[in-house]
């Protein structure tokens, strides 16, 4: 089968893929949960429930609907008054919308080498949305000031791009989380320089439920200007937001949501889901169960002297395995190689993952190591 194949860190030659998934002949196996992505995660129950409650009758299309007014009211009480939602149909849509309207034609974003909106998006903020991103190598994942400056300079400069956008992905794609420290830092730097600040929220209920913090402690009262609010990752069927913090960081986002394809015509059923997931508790149990998991898989990893090249802070553990324990795990489970250079797997869990499901996978690796060395 074709293995799905992305460039992870630029210049070291390694490659990040699902990689052969050796005698997993059927791929949707009811009773087993890989490890590979919270993305392979089903639909949270409340959720399908949500939809089909909204399932009935006729109301009117694009968001002039009962669940996408509910929701604002939902956003506002997170994120404060002046937040504003734009439902859209996934994440990469609800990032390039949101860029989109953040930034000028001649706009550019600065970002990490590994943030979400460079690694993972197919060039779609560059493609679709006209934007130049100018990413710096960062050791976990994390933008700093000094990152940051790296690259916002050159303001008035014709021949350069001009950065006008700081893009923070919380939690990062390393699995590292943002402190409220952290992303004030750079929001008062960001703001002294006349730039906006973005966040990549497509796991921000598995940063807040780290810092057991509410949402609005991570972005609102940092001085975050737009929010791409995460649903698929934490449960949802589809559908994520561009939350607008600021009214005046963003020109268009109405306009643009349209013309870069993301205004559903059945909004009810994106809105309908966005409520149900926040408008009670449910984001924030669903992204605990994923982080507590990712804890004891991380704990018994340890137990067994394997490498952890990574703080595990949100849902992600970032384990070496020797390549021969890789593809006895790989009978069973799916999961990312990160860096084939170094051995590195990315296991991920999910918000539907449970204790027998890390405790197998930890069997099956204690087993598998045998007599291979662990590092």
């Amino acid at each position: 089968m074709p293995v799905r194949g992305r460039s992870c860190t630029p210049g070291r030659g390694t490659v990040r893929r699902v990689g052969d998934t050796g005698g997993v002949n059927d791929p949707h196996a009811p009773g087993t949960r890989h490890f590979a992505s919270d993305n392979y995660a089903g639909v949270h129950p409340e959720v399908l429930a949500a939809v089909a409650a909204a399932n009935v009758g006729h109301t009117p299309a694009y968001g002039d609907d009962p669940w996408t007014e509910r929701l604002q009211e939902v956003v506002r009480a997170h994120l404060g008054d002046a937040a504003v939602a734009y439902p859209v149909l996934n994440g990469t849509g609800a990032n390039v919308v949101a860029l989109q309207a953040m930034l000028p034609r001649w706009g550019a974003v600065v970002c990490a080498e590994t943030a979400h909106v460079n690694t993972d998006e197919n060039g779609a903020p560059e493609r679709v949305g006209g934007l130049k991103l100018l990413t710096v190598p960062t050791p976990d994942g994390r933008l700093t000031p000094d990152l940051v400056a790296r690259q916002a300079w050159g303001f008035g400069d014709v021949h350069r791009a001009q950065p006008g956008v700081v893009s923070l992905t919380q939690a990062t794609e390393l699995g590292t989380v943002y402190t409220p420290d952290a992303v004030r830092e750079l929001c008062d730097q960001a703001h002294a320089l006349g730039m906006r600040v973005h966040v990549d929220g497509s796991r921000i209920a598995n940063a807040a439920a780290h810092l057991g913090l509410p949402l609005r402690a991570l972005t609102t009262d940092c001085g975050v200007d737009v929010l791409s609010l995460g649903g698929t990752k934490n449960g949802l069927l589809l559908g994520e937001a561009v939350v607008v913090l600021d009214p005046g960081a963003v020109d268009g986002v109405e306009y643009l949501r349209k013309a870069g394809m993301q205004l559903a015509s059945k909004m009810r059923f994106v809105s309908a889901q966005l409520v149900a997931l926040y408008e009670g508790d449910l984001w924030l149990r669903s992204a605990q169960r994923a982080n507590a998991m990712a804890a004891r898989l991380r704990a018994g990893l340890d137990a067994l002297g394997l490498d952890i090249t990574l703080p595990t802070e949100a849902n992600g553990v970032f384990v070496r395995l020797p390549r021969p324990v890789a593809a006895a795990l790989r009978r069973t489970w799916r999961f990312y190689d990160w860096d084939v250079a170094d051995g590195t797997v990315r296991l991920m869990c999910a918000f539907d993952t449970t204790e027998q499901d890390v405790d197998d996978l930890l069997a099956a690796l204690g087993e598998a190591l045998g007599g291979t060395a662990a590092s």
